[in-house]
């Protein structure tokens, strides 16, 4: 029997705090002197998707605030920062764990993906390398073509900057996602 605070099965949260995240949002596009137009362009989103997350409005997917801090030049923890809440897109969730300050700057989050999922993700900024390692579940994961299957305990360290996978099969998987961002890359 296990324990209820010792489960690692995800308990999200009932929604992100959309108006922290918008104002953060808001700061970071402010602070480089950019027009809600500059930015919705440059990540490839309509400006009134970006005026509506910048007001609180939104429910952006993962794709989105990742595309966001891409183009923001921020690591994705510096632009999540103010969500304490479990980000929940399409059967993976992920949550910040913590963000170190020093450089090269690192992220550390927690991430579920339910059974039968297979996400790609876009690549991050030159440079960035990712390191999962499996809790539960089995994961397959990597950048294209370099895919491993990692069980409870496996590692996998690659290249994030091109596009990568995280996939799961018949049964859910939980994971530790770090993050390196090249020194360039820091957060501002």
């Amino acid at each position: 029997m296990i324990d209820d605070h010792l489960r690692l099965d995800p308990i999200p949260e009932p929604s992100i705090d959309a108006e922290a995240l918008g104002r953060h949002l808001q700061q970071l596009r402010e602070t480089r002197g950019w027009s809600l137009s500059r930015l919705a362009n440059d990540a490839g989103i309509a400006k009134s998707n970006l005026c509506r997350l910048e007001q609180g409005n939104g429910n952006p997917t993962l794709d989105t605030l990742w595309r966001l801090a891409a183009q923001l030049e921020v690591p994705f923890g510096t632009l999540i920062k103010p969500v304490t809440a479990v980000l929940d897109d399409q059967g993976v969730q992920i949550q910040l764990i913590d963000q170190g300050h020093d450089r090269p700057s690192v992220d550390v989050y927690w991430m579920h993906l339910d059974a039968q999922v297979e996400r790609w993700s876009l690549g991050h900024p030159k440079g960035v390398r990712e390191t999962i390692t499996v809790i539960s579940g089995s994961l397959c994961t990597g950048a294209e073509e370099l895919t491993r299957t990692l069980a409870p305990g496996d590692s996998h360290s690659f290249a994030a900057d091109g596009p990568h996978l995280y996939a799961t099969e018949d049964q859910a998987s939980s994971a530790i996602v770090t993050i390196v961002y090249p020194t360039r890359t820091v957060p501002t």
